[in-house]
């Protein structure tokens, strides 16, 4: 961490990251609980999330965006667009105007499909290769950490001052990320222009994935173990209903994830270089697989100490999942790749959620964690027992100025 420290881009990039994520986890648990209000209806809330996850099907266009314009001035521009685009909630007033909420969501999502993608690529070209697990796991770090605080604090503010108030903190923060970003001195070389015709180029993340072994392994894997670990977002109430917990008891819950989450973000780095990425991934969902095998038990601290557990695989697996993408991929393609990726995992968690909500009504809530936990775990063994490839030079990273 000394060493990811000592470059001053890097520490700009933290501290901006920092700041937006504050603002992104307040935000969005005060735009559903806004909704919820005027409202009344939690099914329209929890729509604010699914808008959300909308967005990131934009990802096959925006990661042709990523890879034709220079990242950081893009990253500052997507700061710029979603800190104005907040602003939009202050006209909400009633019930009549909730679509603003929705349209801000969905405007976030898509901002995540330009800003997460350019940030990766843009470590590629900041940090030497065998920097990039260690940035991942401190932003990863940072993003998990600030889920413990930032929606009590969004909560808080809401309660006492109106939604109105959080959506101007939350423009402070994407303004001072944009400040942070545009104070680095990174210097990029302008991307290379389109030699193909448009469908051949929006679909080169894709072909890359499946071309590139390693990648294709881990896409497959984690699809599949995604496929069924949105079981969880309904059965922890129903967990916590066994154990005698009202539902707001989950926010106890997630703060022992995120703390598992940093963990798992500061050790990361260490395991990548250790197993490699592709065993990583497989580590990580392992871990995170035995950790939700805990909810089954009638103990509290048995599912206590499985959230804590499940933080930890969690943040491993996605730190070497997003290394991967950055040391296996070229420059010129990493923002479809990403994308490309980020489309797969979404799709799959998105199916599993509404599965498992269906599923929940009619199959007891320990079948459904068993039966989970063991496809995760069998998803992990498949990536754990595959052979480590080497990275090909064409996607060898840069040195840092």
């Amino acid at each position: 961490m000394r060493k990811l420290l000592a470059y001053r881009d890097a520490r700009f990039l933290l501290a901006g990251e920092t700041l937006s994520a504050f603002g992104d986890w307040a935000m969005w648990i005060v735009m559903a609980i806004w909704v919820k209000s005027l409202t009344g209806s939690s099914a329209e809330a929890g729509l604010t999330f699914f808008v959300l996850g909308i967005g990131n099907f934009a990802g096959p266009l925006s990661g042709l965006v990523v890879d034709r314009l220079r990242r950081r001035p893009l990253m500052i521009a997507s700061d710029c667009v979603l800190g104005a685009s907040v602003l939009v909630l202050l006209f909400v007033h009633n019930r009549s105007e909730v679509w603003l909420i929705y349209l801000v969501a969905l405007l976030y999502g898509i901002g995540g499909t330009v800003f997460f993608p350019a940030r990766a690529a843009l470590l590629r070209v900041m940090l030497p290769e065998e920097l990039l697990a260690d940035a991942n796991g401190a932003l990863s770090s940072v993003r998990q950490g600030l889920r413990i605080v930032a929606p009590l604090a969004g909560a808080g503010l809401y309660a006492a001052f109106g939604g109105g108030v959080v959506a101007i903190l939350d423009s402070a923060t994407f303004a001072g990320s944009a400040f942070l970003l545009s104070r680095m001195r990174v210097s990029e070389e302008k991307p290379a222009p389109p030699e193909h015709h448009f469908w051949h180029e929006v679909s080169a993340g894709i072909a890359h994935i499946w071309r590139t072994l390693p990648l294709r392994q881990m896409t497959i894997g984690t699809t599949l173990a995604l496929l069924v670990i949105g079981f969880t977002e309904t059965l922890i109430f129903t967990v916590m209903q066994h154990l005698g917990k009202h539902p707001s008891f989950f926010g106890v819950l997630a703060t022992l994830q995120g703390i598992g989450s940093i963990v798992g973000g500061i050790t990361a780095a260490a395991i990548v270089r250790r197993v490699g990425d592709v065993r990583t991934v497989g580590v990580g969902l392992g871990i995170f697989g035995l950790g939700d095998l805990l909810f089954v038990a009638p103990s509290l601290p048995v599912v206590l100490a499985g959230f804590t557990i499940a933080g930890l695989g969690i943040v491993w697996a996605i730190v070497g999942f997003t290394t991967a993408l950055q040391t296996r991929t070229p420059l010129a393609i990493q923002g479809r790749a990403s994308a490309a990726s980020e489309i797969s995992l979404t799709a799959a968690q998105t199916t599993s959620i509404a599965t498992g909500a269906a599923l929940s009504t009619v199959i007891d809530y320990r079948i459904l964690l068993v039966a989970m936990a063991t496809v995760v775990i069998a998803s992990a063994v498949y990536l754990v027992t595959r052979r480590e490839a080497a990275i090909p030079a064409a996607a060898v990273p840069l040195a840092a100025d």
